[in-house]
């Protein structure tokens, strides 16, 4: 999808801190305002601060499927 040079600069907030940052091709960090704020994010999922909610894997019994044995 190629951005028209003649539209307007779309602006979001940046997850990192809050500011608006330009949502073009020309802004690298493009979601974030800057790369310390993309590192920032992505140090925070790598170090498991942030995380997806989901359900404990269970042992199979409540779908009615055998557990994987042990190996």
């Amino acid at each position: 999808m190629s951005e028209n040079p003649g539209s307007p600069i779309r602006l979001v907030r940046c997850p990192g801190c809050g500011r608006q940052a330009p949502y073009a091709a020309d802004n690298p960090a493009r979601l974030f305002c800057s790369a310390r704020c993309r590192s920032a994010d992505l140090a925070a999922w790598a170090s498991e601060s942030c995380r997806v909610d989901a359900p404990p894997p269970g042992d199979g019994a409540d779908d009615g499927t055998a557990p994987e044995p042990a190996h």
